[in-house]
């Protein structure tokens, strides 16, 4: 039953069925909030919209709903649908378990959800306050009218439509989400006046029309900054992976004037990975969304500019100028650069698999397309820790999931926590020794040939998604002739610029390299694309902090 309702301040509403957790997150809301709003606690979905109902009469404002997904008779998810109708422009909150996070996601579509929280939500200081915060803020923005949200027409086995409902999730825009086959994605189709032929088609919240948009086009539409707003900056940060976001927070908390440059979205490899377990302080795990999602606020608490979908093309060097340079032209100088540009995962050699990308084959967790993935039989192609996230977290709905690794073993390259979790799974297979040697489809994946390394057999099997984890490939050829590295495309920093205890033939200075540093002064190198990096997301954000140390080392003596 809902607390009695009194016309006084704002509404924060939390729900929850269980009284201990109702009582718990209501007690937490108060404790910060109670000041200036009033916390409104139900312990179901039926009487939190009676409650509801009797603040809209009233003519009362709701900021923020709170909803415990797991409820008897009305879970939160249909409960937030119904409050949709009475308190459209409310935020809208999921509280879930690690468990039902696919649930979560799929709310993105269904009621506009602007976030969700695992359970346990303790500290509140850094799980529940700064989201609550965020979110409230925003409210307040709104003028507390309904929030118009993105509208995405494409169809499930179109490439560029699954890249566009990647690009917005991983940028945690909120879309929904409408098959041009459907009547509404129909209707939208015809508004636009198309005929379906080119998708996607994205409505922005303003009701322009884009039709089959590229990132930049995109991002500046949905609200992304896409723009610097100096022309010179104490630090740039190429990159906005685990070490580039580390890079940005402390160059920011330290006082320098920070701008990141993401050619595609925030978190790099690890933002896309389903759930990481072995990052220092998350005991139960997070996912990769939700690391990027926090180190994201956190350098824009702290001052940092984040610009999205800008591709870097050049480095130019000109006195104590660092010149980054875009793929449109413009550009942006710093004092320093720190390159944190990441790698992506190699192309599989696979006849067939290009022309399927995006259609079945997919590089990466590609998290919008594994609930389509429910009851399926799904292959995943790798041997690595981001391999058996993956397989874990697909099996959780697949019918099977198969996991095809060259290697004679996964333990060579996966962490061991992670095989034994993989083996304990009754719907995961392990094929070691194992490539894909075709993949096959008419518009779509629909069969795999598998080939077996040892006897050179090969299996014809059936299949509509592949997802593919293989190899490293720096991303750094827009360094040439300017930025030394191996033959595998790694930058080379510090100690490897000298293995013979001489600096290289084009440094100028009297010290030799700091360890981050690259051959020309001023510009460091942190995370994977680093030669001999650890390739773990621990050492990537430790890297990050001692290119800025290093920084400022630099700066001192420039």
């Amino acid at each position: 039953m809902a607390q009695a309702v009194e016309p006084t301040r704002t509404v924060i509403m939390t729900v929850d069925d269980d009284p201990g957790v109702s009582r718990a997150v209501a007690r937490d809301l108060r404790r910060r909030y109670g000041a200036s709003y009033r916390i409104v606690r139900a312990e179901s979905g039926e009487s939190a919209l009676d409650a509801l109902r009797e603040l809209k009469l009233r003519g009362d404002l709701v900021a923020v709903i709170l909803a415990d997904y797991r409820m008897p008779r009305m879970n939160g998810i249909e409960f937030l649908e119904q409050a949709l109708d009475v308190y459209p422009g409310a935020r809208r909150v999921l509280l879930t378990a690690y468990a039902d996070t696919n649930a979560a996601i799929d709310a993105i579509n269904v009621v506009d959800l602007d976030h969700y929280l695992l359970k346990p939500w303790d500290p509140p200081e850094e799980k529940l306050y700064p989201v609550l915060d965020d979110l409230l803020q925003a409210w307040r923005r709104s003028d507390y009218r309904p929030v118009p949200s993105t509208k995405l027409v494409g169809h499930r086995w179109s490439a560029r439509s699954s890249q566009v409902r990647e690009f917005l999730a991983r940028n945690q825009v909120p879309y929904r989400w409408y098959s041009s086959d459907e009547p509404e994605g129909r209707r939208l189709l015809a508004a636009a006046g198309q005929d379906g032929q080119r998708l996607p088609l994205v409505v922005t919240p303003d009701g322009t029309p884009l039709l089959e948009p590229e990132a930049p086009e995109l991002a500046a539409h949905v609200g992304l900054a896409t723009t610097p707003a100096a022309d010179f900056y104490d630090l740039v940060v190429v990159g906005g992976g685990p070490a580039g976001l580390g890079a940005a927070v402390y160059g920011a908390s330290e006082g320098l004037r920070t701008v990141l440059v993401e050619r595609s979205a925030t978190g790099g490899q690890a933002g896309q990975s389903s759930r990481i377990e072995n990052y220092l302080g998350f005991p139960d795990g997070v996912s990769g969304a939700q690391l990027t999602d926090r180190a994201r606020r956190q350098a824009a608490r702290f001052g940092a500019e984040i610009l999205t979908a800008r591709e870097v093309t050049g480095l130019e060097v000109g006195g104590a100028a660092r010149t980054v340079r875009f793929s449109d032209g413009s550009a942006v100088a710093a004092h320093s650069v720190i390159l944190a540009t990441g790698v992506s995962y190699r192309q599989l050699p696979a006849a067939g698999a290009r022309d399927l990308t995006g259609c079945g084959v997919f590089y990466g967790s590609a998290l919008t397309e594994a609930p389509s993935c429910r009851g399926q039989d799904v292959y995943i192609v790798g041997g690595a820790n981001s391999a058996g996230q993956a397989a874990m977290y697909l099996a959780r709905d697949a019918k099977s999931v198969t996991l095809l690794a060259r290697g004679s073993s996964l333990s060579a390259s996966m962490s061991y926590y992670l095989v034994q979790q993989i083996e304990e799974a009754p719907n995961i297979s392990v094929r070691t020794g194992t490539v894909v040697e075709a993949a096959h489809g008419s518009g779509h994946l629909e069969k795999l040939t598998l080939r077996d390394t040892a006897s050179g057999r090969s299996e014809l099997v059936d299949t509509q998604w592949m997802f593919v984890f293989i190899g490293a490939a720096p991303l750094t050829d827009w360094l040439d002739g300017t930025v030394l590295r191996d033959g595998r495309g790694f930058i080379l920093a510090g100690p490897d610029l000298t293995p013979d205890g001489r600096p290289p033939p084009s440094w100028e200075l009297d010290r030799p390299p700091y360890h981050l540093e690259t051959n020309v002064p001023g510009v460091f190198v942190a995370g994977d694309a680093r030669a001999e990096s650890a390739k773990r997301v621990a050492s990537a954000v430790g890297e990050g902090a001692m290119a800025v140390m290093l920084v400022h080392r630099y700066l001192e003596q420039s």
